[in-house]
């Protein structure tokens, strides 16, 4: 995922009470990290592939999955935030609930006020 689409991804998950964070797996390789109630992390789209997945990890270990969703490379960042937000946990290969849960309060941004110095300034 490139960088200023995951920062997009997660502000608007954010903004649904999602507990998201950037995931910066390597040199220009980003993604989306939700935090999910039990401890364990899911890690969404950082290998460069094209379809959306995502790896369930808890103590870095990986303890589930969510398989490539069908036709997400096409995905506009709304579709890719409502197919996140959608995605059940519960089982060890996850899977896509018929709707989202309704939205929680929003978090803050990841970064606050200092958050395009943090970033070095490489956005608006």
């Amino acid at each position: 995922m490139e960088e200023n689409r995951a920062r997009a991804v997660v502000d608007a998950l954010r903004e649904r009470g999602v507990n998201a964070q950037m995931e910066k797996a390597g040199v220009y390789q980003f993604g989306v990290r939700i935090s999910l109630r039990d401890g364990r992390q899911a890690i969404w789209d950082t290998d460069g592939t094209a379809g959306l997945e995502a790896q369930v990890m808890l103590d870095g270990m990986l303890v589930g999955y969510v398989p490539s969703i069908e036709g997400s490379d096409g995905f506009t960042d709304a579709q890719t935030v409502d197919a996140i937000a959608r995605t059940d946990y519960d089982q060890p290969i996850a899977r896509q609930r018929a709707t989202a849960p309704s939205p929680a309060a929003p978090l803050p941004r990841q970064g606050g006020v200092f958050r395009r110095f943090l970033d070095g300034f490489r956005y608006r």
